[in-house]
């Protein structure tokens, strides 16, 4: 148990969501995007998670090269300092693409539509490597290919903070975002070793069953989310929404530790 705790570091989540239909027509056609990540990561190792991970120094959006909401209206859905937000969602476009090949991103001049093919394949594989490697930026790929980074594909879910007795915290934003037409995710990472689509109530049950484990950030969104029936449905209900951090507590029950979330009890993995 730290006696100080420490200093949450910004992070940033994506929710990407597609729709499917179920052939035997009686399940929702929504789909989530989920990774496993692999055994001797340093935080949430083995956990299924969505694409995501903390913002870096140079996670800033410029206006000039963002269509969308701006800082301030994002520091304002967000509960936080445009600063802040504009990290937020600078690590999200950027995460998203380095962990899973989907860029939301779109031709700098006006939208030709909610979401297009932006790279061809050897472009992205080049801009990719680079970001992963270090080696380029997101601002120097979107420019390069005279592309604008799209704001306004993504919308806020939930904010997170671990709590205050866990020695690595995160400070973390909850978007969701619907896959762009023409693009796909993949699982060319190196930080899961499983990485595919999933019906929400499908992956609840994995946990449950303990075949999957799952955060308690993860486990409630997962629960939200197996309330909708399509992505159009989730990206209404996320359109206009301003979030407040949820701030867990974690609790001995017994043998178990369970994070509090309000009138909410979720046993940790």
């Amino acid at each position: 148990m730290n006696t100080i705790p420490a200093v949450p570091r910004p992070a940033a989540t994506v929710i990407l969501v597609r729709d499917r239909p179920d052939p035997s027509g009686e399940r929702p056609s929504l789909q989530v995007f989920l990774q496993r990540r692999v055994p001797t990561m340093a935080f949430a190792a083995g956990m299924t998670v969505f694409p995501g991970g903390a913002v870096d120094a140079g996670d800033s959006i410029v206006p000039a090269r963002t269509r969308g909401p701006g800082a301030a209206e994002w520091g304002r859905r967000f509960s936080c300092e445009p600063g802040q937000a504009a990290g937020y969602l600078h690590a999200a476009v950027r995460e998203t693409f380095e962990e899973c090949g989907v860029l939301l991103a779109g031709p700098a001049g006006p939208p030709s539509g909610a979401g297009e093919p932006v790279l061809d394949d050897a472009a992205a594989h080049a801009a990719r490597t680079g970001l992963i490697e270090r080696t380029r930026t997101l601002a120097g790929v979107l420019d390069d290919a005279g592309l604008a980074l799209r704001a306004d594909l993504l919308h806020p879910w939930a904010r997170w903070i671990t709590p205050e007795q866990e020695p690595r915290r995160y400070d973390a934003a909850f978007f969701v975002a619907a896959l762009p037409a023409g693009q796909a995710a993949d699982a060319r990472t190196t930080e899961a070793v499983e990485a595919r689509w999933w019906r929400p109530a499908d992956i609840l049950r994995e946990h449950a069953g303990g075949a999957a484990r799952l955060m308690p950030p993860t486990w409630l969104t997962l629960t939200e989310l197996a309330g909708f029936e399509d992505a159009a449905a989730v990206v209404a209900a996320a359109a206009d929404r301003v979030v407040t951090p949820v701030r867990p507590t974690l609790v001995r029950k017994g043998e178990r530790t369970v994070a509090v979330v309000g009138d909410r009890e979720i046993t940790l993995p």
